[in-house]
Order: C-alpha cells, then sequence, then structure tokens
C-alpha cells in the first residue's frame, strides 16, 4: 500500500519524511533574519509552498486563513510601521507582526504535517528513519494532543453559549473560570487517554512493531524535497555571501 496514493486523485499524499524534511528547513531558514528584498521574496516563497499543498490537500479555508494573516502582517511591517514609531499601541503592533513573519512559515509546515499525516503513516516513517521509541511515541501524542485540545475547547465554548454565558457572563474575569479551568481537567484526562491508547497498541513493547501502512518516496517527494533545500542553500548564500 502507497501511503501516496488516496482514491481522490486530486489530491497529494507526501510522504512524512518529505513533510518532517519541510519543517525542519522552514524551521532554519525562518531563525535567520531576512534583510534584503530578495531574501525577504524567498521567505515568502518558502511559506506558500505549504499554503499550495494545503489548497491540495482540499484544506483552502484553512491556507486562506494562514495567508492572510501572513499578508497583514507584511503589509503593515513593509508599508505601514516604520523605524520612528513611539507608543504602546504601536510597540505591540510591532512586536505582534514580528512574529506573524518570523514564525508562521514554521507553523504553517506544522500545521499541515500535522492535519495531512495519519498517525499510521508517522509511526511507520519514524520506524524506517530508525528514530528512538521514546520521541517517536512521545512526537506522536503530541500530533493527537493538541487536535483534541481544539476540538474539546470547542465543545466547552458551545456548552457556555447555550447557558447564555458568553465572555464570562459580562465578567471577563470569569472566562478563567467557565472556560479556563474546565480545558485544564480535559488536558489531564486526556493525556491519561492518549496513554492508555498507546499502550494499549503496544508503542513501548519490546519487539518490532509492524504496520499496516507501507510508505515509500516517491518522485514528488523528492521533487518537493530538492526544491525545498534549493531555496534554503540559495538563502544562506544570499545572506552570508555576495554571490546574489
Amino acid at each position: 500500500m502507497d501511503a501516496c496514493v488516496c482514491a481522490d486523485k486530486t489530491q497529494l499524499h507526501l510522504d512524512p519524511r518529505t513533510k518532517l524534511f519541510m519543517v525542519f528547513v522552514v524551521s532554519t531558514v525562518v531563525l535567520v533574519t531576512a534583510t534584503t528584498p530578495f531574501t525577504v521574496f524567498l521567505r515568502t516563497l518558502i511559506t506558500f509552498v505549504p499554503l499550495f499543498l494545503l489548497i491540495l490537500e482540499g484544506r483552502a479555508l484553512s491556507a486562506l486563513g494562514f495567508a492572510l494573516m501572513y499578508g497583514v502582517a507584511m503589509f503593515l511591517m513593509h508599508f505601514f510601521i516604520s523605524q520612528n514609531s513611539s507608543g504602546i499601541i504601536m510597540a505591540l503592533l510591532v512586536g505582534y507582526c514580528g512574529i506573524v513573519v518570523q514564525f508562521m512559515p514554521a507553523m504553517i509546515c506544522a500545521w499541515y504535517m500535522v492535519k495531512t499525516t495519519k498517525i499510521g503513516e508517522f509511526m511507520s516513517a519514524m520506524q524506517k528513519m530508525h528514530v528512538p521509541d521514546g520521541i517517536t511515541i512521545s512526537l506522536a501524542v503530541i500530533m493527537r494532543f493538541f487536535p483534541t485540545i481544539k476540538e474539546e475547547y470547542g465543545a466547552i465554548r458551545d456548552a457556555m453559549r447555550m447557558r447564555g454565558i458568553m465572555l464570562g457572563g459580562g465578567n471577563p474575569g470569569k472566562i478563567i473560570e467557565f472556560r479556563m479551568i474546565p480545558l485544564l481537567f480535559s488536558c489531564v484526562s486526556i493525556g491519561d487517554e492518549l496513554s492508555c491508547a498507546a499502550i494499549t497498541r503496544g508503542l513501548g513493547a519490546n519487539v518490532k512493531r509492524t504496520s499496516t501502512v507501507e510508505i515509500r518516496l516517491t518522485s514528488m517527494d523528492y521533487l518537493v524535497m530538492a526544491g525545498f533545500l534549493l531555496i534554503a542553500i540559495v538563502f544562506i548564500m544570499a545572506k552570508y555571501t555576495e554571490i546574489l
């Protein structure tokens, strides 16, 4: 069974190892400050590639939300905020836009990997890479933890809305009591459930784990990895040399 093949031919399913490589490359690039128009262009390009992949996976709404957030932050940083800006509001705006522009590319890649990778595919990829089980299990639990927390928070919000409690019932301080405390208890419960599920599936056993999912790198995986690696090399050369 090929992990890159699905019933819907309009979707593109990359190997989990390709997605991890994308996250690694983009995280490395965003650690370097883009100071020239060319490096800013390369960072923008490496940001919109995973957005395009999200669209191919049928998640156009998420891609549009990320694109709008990143585009607004870029516009404010380069056309609205000046170096002589002062004031608390402007300082907060500069900090927010800087964080979005600096870390949004890595967040988009991580979101793409989490939303388009099944746990079985991820575990099989980690086993092929000979990653220790402790790291593999921890990453697998994290991949399932945050989406579950998001669903749980949505359920708590709907429950408060059904009771007519909005924004803490007129008292913003009550938001902690009505939403955050139930969410914290849910986090503890979800963590225990995920741990029990991992033990039930024998993830901590001393024997080699088998999987019904067989994955392999295809020509598209190699093409995507080569493209990201090329962008990263050109970015580093443009930043630290005078070649470009």
